[in-house]
């Protein structure tokens, strides 16, 4: 029985496509977490964001109706 001298390559190349498709799976598998991860990172930005301009909204009402009691105090002295 005559051995084929093209069966180290045909293996070879087994091997290697079942390589390909393990490093091509755990790619895939790293992309998802990291895309699940940032997906929280941005959710988490998203609110701290909101947050944030909802303070800012509240002090610069805050400061906008203690100039307009300023300004009403102001003015009564000067009409009496």
């Amino acid at each position: 029985m005559l051995l084929n001298p093209f069966c180290p390559f045909g293996t070879a190349r087994i091997v290697a496509l079942r390589a390909t498709v393990l490093l091509l799976l755990t790619l895939l598998i790293k992309a998802k977490v990291r895309i699940a991860a940032f997906s929280a990172l941005g959710f988490a930005l998203l609110i701290l964001q909101t947050l944030i301009f909802l303070a800012a909204a509240g002090a610069l009402g805050v400061v906008a109706a203690a100039g307009g009691l300023y300004a009403m105090q102001q003015r009564r002295p000067g009409a009496a």
